[in-house]
């Protein structure tokens, strides 16, 4: 490791004896000051269905004068997320669950429900149900997915979320790191992670976390992070310093977020973060459609809007701001749209759970209220 640039810096950063930043969360809205207190009051129902957590850090990018701050937007309860339209299981996770904590909805790709928590709580979030007070999807014991894991040679890429695998404790989260990396058919470890726009000094300070990701990112192997950062504010100073080092740890970052109403849904808000991710360092792979998930409702653009915002966001950005695809995670795959005109919308699978539908081309009528594919009527 000693000839990689970032050891010189740990070295520095230990014998100086700096302090790691100590980053508070709030989890009961009663703290919100700067919320009128009967607001307050309100939100404690939305609560009780929805947990609430944020970090001291990230709350305070909020301008709490603006009602509608795209960030107050993202963590700040609202009433209208007691709607009952939708389902917590908007994608039909549960028909993907093989044994606790861990889905198989693709040959090659396993996913891990490594941790029940976030560094917050996105008030759009698609698996708000692994943070409710019932909830025992994720696992705590590693010991099942791996062997699972290690059994089907098929698995070449595992991808860790949640929750934030990062919130796991740095040796946790090693062990289960090393432990894949014993496995000889798994190529790419995916981290997916929300905490560099949450907070960022949990890598910028953890200087064993940066160890590991070095060990974790050399040849034979890769850790990719893949963020969420979801409006360019997010990208503050702390935020791209903390990419800037993902990336010369050897990690490579790729940024993927929903398009959400009153967060980013401006074709101009999201080519500013096509440009900003992809000077970060973390280039675009998705924008996603809003899931229907339960109390998600006033958080979903149609359809035929987002392709719009998408569609405009791309013009006049770089080749490499531009890669990103504009799909919907659907319970037979992840579906690209690839066009709209005045009579139809224009569909394939990028992936499919059914090998028959890869590449799959469809044709629906358009309808501009629709938010999903099961709204769509296809043209026979």
């Amino acid at each position: 490791m000693s000839g990689n640039p970032f050891h010189s810096r740990s070295a520095a950063f230990r014998d100086s004896g700096c302090t790691p930043r100590r980053v508070g969360y709030v989890s009961d809205v009663s703290r919100l000051e700067h919320i009128p207190i009967d607001e307050r009051r309100r939100l404690e129902a939305v609560t009780e269905r929805f947990n609430f957590r944020a970090s001291e850090y990230y709350l305070g990018l909020i301008d709490w004068s603006d009602p509608d701050d795209p960030i107050r937007t993202l963590v700040v309860p609202r009433e209208a997320e007691l709607s009952e339209v939708g389902s917590l299981d908007a994608s039909n996770e549960a028909s993907n669950t093989v044994i606790p904590g861990v889905q198989h909805k693709y040959a090659d790709t396993a996913l891990v429900l490594c941790v029940e928590a976030c560094g917050g709580y996105c008030r759009y979030c698609f698996r708000k149900r692994i943070f409710m007070r019932d909830s025992h999807e994720a696992t705590r014991d590693f010991g099942p997915a791996l062997t699972y894991i290690a059994d089907r040679s098929e698995i070449t890429d595992v991808l860790l979320t949640g929750g934030d695998p990062l919130l796991l404790s740095t040796p946790r989260l090693a062990r289960l790191l090393r432990s894949l990396r014993d496995i000889p058919h798994v190529r790419t470890v995916r981290i997916g992670t929300k905490m560099l726009a949450f907070n960022p000094y949990r890598l910028l300070d953890d200087l064993d976390l940066q160890e590991l990701l070095v060990e974790q990112s050399g040849s034979g192997g890769r850790v990719y992070l893949m963020c969420h950062f979801d409006h360019p504010r997010e990208l503050t100073e702390p935020a791209t310093e903390a990419v800037d080092l993902a990336v010369r740890l050897g990690v490579i970052c790729a940024n993927q977020c929903p398009i959400i109403a009153g967060v980013n849904d401006d074709a101009n808000v999201l080519r500013e973060l096509l440009e900003t991710t992809a000077s970060a360092g973390c280039p675009q792979y998705y924008f996603f459609q809003c899931r229907p998930t339960r109390g998600n409702e006033t958080f979903s653009v149609p359809l035929v809007r987002g392709w719009e915002l998408f569609s405009e966001a791309r013009r006049g950005v770089s080749g490499l701001a531009r890669r990103a695809r504009f799909c919907m995670s659907h319970e037979t795959g992840k579906i690209e749209v690839v066009g709209v005109d005045d009579n139809n919308i224009y569909l394939r699978y990028h992936r499919a759970k059914d090998p028959s539908d890869h590449d799959r081309f469809m044709v629906y009528k358009r309808d501009d209220t629709a938010v999903w594919l099961d709204e769509l009527t296809p043209v026979s």
